[in-house]
């Protein structure tokens, strides 16, 4: 397990990036690493219901499956956050199939606003966490033919999803985009060029093997801050 603490945004963080077991069944040992992340974040003060965002990984499409489905089990009701789902392979260190990566964020005000957005019709995961003035989105994806497509859709999609929470591109802080590892960096850089003028903080971006849906080239991850 590892562990970062960092200040941003004016709050305070908690990354955990672990592994689950190898010698349980994907359910169980991502239930049991669940349990191991809100031992951790109490001991900085805080739990699982402060999660903003959590990445599940699996080593092949079943673990993505059944890891997911354990998350959707866990991160109930209030405790939803913005979420995504990947394959990769090289992301292991471990023989274990199943892992997470968790944000935490202490609000400001231990009595602030947090209310988990559905998109509607309801899926398995959030819209969005709005959370303390900052909103946390969950991946964006595009059923689209090629990366030429799916870049712009997935914006525009993000753009509407901002306009329904109140935000706008000019509240993006960050972007996380997952990229299958078959396509280019640079086409995504020279993809973004063309679209919207933004002028985004934080543009990261990173290599996955497989998405939730077969089409999907990448994933757009979006967090804004409505008081910047």
């Amino acid at each position: 397990m590892q562990v970062r603490l960092f200040s941003w945004l004016g709050r305070d963080f908690i990354e955990i990036s672990a592994e689950a077991s190898g010698a349980l069944a994907v359910d169980g040992a991502v239930g049991e690493l669940f349990q191991k992340c809100d031992n951790e974040l109490r001991t900085h003060g805080l739990s699982l219901d402060n999660t903003a965002r959590i990445r599940v990984w699996g080593r092949d499409k079943d673990a993505r499956t059944l890891a997911t489905a354990a998350r959707s089990k866990i991160l109930t009701g209030n405790r939803k956050a913005a979420s995504s789902s990947f394959i990769s392979r090289e992301w292991f260190d471990s023989d274990a199939t199943a892992g997470l990566e968790l944000l935490a964020m202490r609000p400001v005000n231990p009595g602030a606003e947090r209310r988990p957005i559905d998109f509607e019709p309801a899926r398995n995961y959030l819209c969005y966490l709005r959370y303390d003035s900052v909103l946390f989105f969950s991946g964006f994806t595009s059923d689209k033919a090629t990366l030429e497509e799916q870049v712009p859709d997935v914006l525009r999609t993000l753009a509407n999803a901002f306009a329904v929470s109140g935000a706008s591109w000019s509240k993006v802080v960050k972007l996380s985009i997952l990229l299958d590892r078959t396509q280019k960096i640079e086409a995504v850089r020279n993809l973004l060029a063309q679209g919207p003028k933004v002028e985004v903080a934080e543009v990261e971006i990173s290599f996955v093997d497989g998405f939730a849906g077969e089409k999907y080239l990448l994933e757009i991850e979006a967090t804004a801050w409505l008081n910047p």
